[in-house]
């Protein structure tokens, strides 16, 4: 099968075109025809040699697929073969088929194509569990989300808003900006021009933040929560040391917390698809939440993809065509 490979830690151009042999599934996994994969900036960390796949995980770059199982290990019930799903990979997305456990897949909701729903699993897997399970999200409460324009951004802007949450957004640009508020954001921030600090505060202060910056955000953010305020990171784009003010943190009651998805048990994000299923598939169901297309590279443009995902120009998700459909 078709593949895309890391021939070395490095930028984009490492990513080439190589042959495998075709994965069989193992008990309780699918394997499924990829028409489409997802890229995620996990792909590109794991590329450079900064986000190792966990064990026992294709060493392959791809965290989401979407496309047609094509044959079922032993013990998986409620799925069959020719079956439409999208689905969270532990890895190898970037192939002609990949498996993964049968737990983690998600039927293609009404009415949209494999294209879009290959963009679904990562991000809401991700929003899904970090900003209502873990952040506690409820409706009325005051929720900023940087990176507003990015998959997780446009993901957390519907879902929070939807869910009836005051929705603020930082973005880098006025297309951005606009953007986020054509998805239900009631304000969005150009942050090369406003400080979210002060807009935040003006309105009573942040009782979630969603960040995945890091860096000097960290003490902005701290200081852009309401009391009793929580923050959720699940990344550091500017990097994971900072010096911090605890003593706001007590006095203040203010909660840090934070998640990566990857390693955690199949177990738990088979928990993850569940709560999916249940609370936020009859949203897309319905249209009432939609992934936001950037662009579609074909697979062997996987380097072309990264490229343009580092370069921040991007709106929504960025996915490649393995197959079509």
């Amino acid at each position: 099968m078709r593949v895309i490979e890391i021939t070395a830690p490095g930028g984009p151009e490492v990513l080439q075109p190589a042959e495998r042999p075709v994965p069989e599934p193992g008990p309780g996994q699918v394997r499924i025809g990829v028409a489409w994969a997802g890229v995620n900036r996990p792909d590109a960390l794991q590329r450079a040699g900064s986000y190792n796949p966990p064990p026992g995980a294709s060493d392959l770059p791809g965290l989401e697929a979407a496309g047609v199982i094509s044959a079922l290990g032993s013990g998986v019930a409620g799925w069959a073969v020719g079956d439409r799903v999208c689905a969270l990979l532990p890895g190898g997305g970037y192939a002609e088929q990949v498996v993964t456990p049968a737990a983690h897949c998600l039927p293609v909701p009404a009415g949209m194509g494999l294209r879009e729903a290959a963009c679904l699993p990562e991000t809401f897997f991700t929003v899904w569990s970090n900003v209502f399970q873990r952040g506690g999200l409820g409706a009325g409460e005051r929720f900023l989300v940087h990176g507003g324009s990015s998959g997780i951004g446009t993901t957390a802007i519907q879902l929070a808003h939807v869910m009836g949450a005051r929705v603020f957004a930082t973005a880098g640009t006025a297309e951005k900006c606009a953007a986020c508020e054509a998805l239900g954001a009631e304000r969005a921030i150009n942050y090369r021009d406003e400080d979210f600090v002060d807009v935040l505060r003006e309105e009573g202060g942040a009782d979630l933040i969603l960040d995945m910056v890091g860096g000097d955000y960290l003490p902005r953010n701290v200081r852009a929560l309401a009391d009793d305020g929580r923050l959720v990171q699940i990344a550091f784009l500017q990097g994971p040391k900072v010096e911090l003010n605890f003593a706001q943190v007590m006095m203040r009651r203010l909660t840090i917390t934070g998640s990566t998805l990857r390693p955690q048990s199949d177990l738990a994000k088979a928990r993850i698809a569940e709560a999916l299923r249940e609370r936020v598939w009859p949203l897309l169901d319905s249209g009432r939440v939609a992934p936001v297309m950037d662009r579609a590279f074909d697979l062997e443009d996987a380097a072309q993809a990264h490229a343009r995902m580092e370069s921040s120009a991007h709106i929504g998700k960025i996915v490649l065509q393995v197959a079509g459909g």
